[in-house]
């Protein structure tokens, strides 16, 4: 399908065609999801030997009872997990509850409202608070900016990451700027993995930063959720800063709650003993400690060694199927023609696809009302603004391959249609 050379008519012609199908589809009433990118049942069901692992046993192994209070820092047992996946010491390791998402929002506004290196550098003295956020991006790192009253700067993504010459040039120029949100493994939505180069530049940001209270927030959500057996390797943003000499410069979080259960995983923070230190010293005002049982009982989930590796590789079994049906409607039905342009994770839980500028909106609004729910239009940018409106998140892992496929049907044809209509009426 050429829409650029076709007559009026041919136009015409293409979107009654369209409509027709478009419109035997809605009769058919489905009611599919494609919204959020949590696990599956199936996933979920991988997990379910955590019930139980305990048997009555809560002690750890250097003799704590995780029944009790304390242990700000969690348990030595799950900050070893946390080590593994985020790549630095055990001892610069913190271990929370199932989200990392509250680890995130905690930090930020410990380091907006109080400062992680005392009172003197809290964002919040300052009249304007500035963050980098690359686009397309992860809608809740834009809910916690905005929740916090801190101004978003958009710069583009690339197949290499965050676009650097424009990050460098904004941060070592306004002093507004304290930091910058990053996904740099399987990036949301677009699968991008930061090369090298652009993990050693944002790892060299702290040395020319504007602002001397700039923080990176690494978000490594999808470290280990490889869909590839022989997967790219993330750069370590820890070895890059020590080498650097700006271990203060980044927070890095992560978590197993797409490991495990999503509702009851485990959360980590992985910083320098100064950020944790400053961390800790308004954490110990919000709580006497997180669920260490819980976090005794991933440590006896995972104590045999690879056992991570191998229960992700039981994941991607199960989601690779899933990503491969997206796939495969897109390359049929927009490989020939510039309808479509998409990303080809090889992890993580999205495919990030655009339409031509102008249509994200309107695919989602038709999708919908055929009875295929996808992310707003506009949920990948700060604000929900997408000022091209091209781009939708596509989120394949709950439903199944059947219902995956269905709904890639629907998604096609409102692409499509959407598309000759725009022609038809520019």
């Amino acid at each position: 399908m050429n829409l650029n050379n076709a007559s009026a008519e041919q136009l015409a012609e293409l979107e009654e065609q369209l409509a027709g199908e478009y419109d035997a589809i809605k009769t058919q009433q489905l009611n599919l999801d494609l919204t959020r990118g949590k696990p599956s049942s199936e996933q979920l069901t991988l997990s379910n030997a955590l019930d139980g692992i305990l048997k009555g046993e809560y002690t750890t192994s250097s003799g704590v009872d995780c029944r009790n209070y304390g242990g700000l820092d969690g348990i030595p047992e799950t900050q070893t997990i946390g080590a593994s996946i985020l790549g630095l010491p055990q001892e610069n390791v913190l271990t929370g509850g199932n989200s990392s998402l509250t680890l995130m929002h905690q930090a930020m506004s410990v380091a907006h409202f109080f400062g992680l290196q005392g009172p003197g550098s809290a964002w919040s003295k300052e009249e304007t608070v500035k963050f980098i956020c690359p686009v397309p991006g992860y809608d809740r790192h834009y809910s916690v900016c905005e929740h916090l009253g801190i101004e978003m700067i958009t710069v583009p993504m690339t197949a290499q990451g965050p676009h650097m010459d424009e990050v460098e040039r904004l941060v070592a120029t306004d002093s507004a700027i304290k930091g910058m949100w990053c996904v740099p493994k399987y990036s949301n939505p677009t699968g991008v993995i930061y090369s090298e180069d652009t993990v050693k530049r944002i790892a060299a940001l702290g040395n020319t930063s504007a602002a001397k209270n700039f923080r990176i927030f690494w978000d490594n959500a999808y470290g280990v959720h490889d869909l590839s057996d022989q997967p790219v390797q993330l750069t370590s943003i820890w070895d890059a800063c020590v080498a650097a000499g700006t271990e203060n410069s980044v927070l890095q979080f992560a978590s197993t709650s797409k490991i495990t259960f999503a509702g009851a995983g485990v959360a980590f923070l992985g910083a320098s003993e100064t950020n944790l230190s400053g961390f800790k010293q308004s954490l110990g005002f919000m709580t006497i400690g997180p669920d260490k049982i819980n976090q005794l009982r991933h440590a006896k989930f995972f104590e045999e060694e690879g056992s991570l590796r191998r229960h992700m590789k039981k994941h991607a079994d199960i989601i690779k199927p899933r990503f491969a049906c997206v796939l495969k409607h897109l390359e049929t039905a927009f490989t020939d023609n510039d309808l479509g342009a998409w990303e080809s994770a090889n992890g993580g839980y999205f495919i990030s696809f655009d339409t031509k500028p102008g249509l994200a909106k309107e695919v989602v609004k038709l999708a919908g009302e055929a009875g295929v729910k996808l992310t707003p239009a506009g949920a990948t940018f700060p604000y929900g603004k997408d000022p091209s409106d091209c781009n939708i998140r596509i989120a394949p892992t709950v439903p199944s391959v059947e219902q995956v496929d269905a709904a890639m049907e629907v998604f096609v044809i409102c692409v499509k249609l959407a598309s000759v209509r725009q022609a038809l009426n520019g």
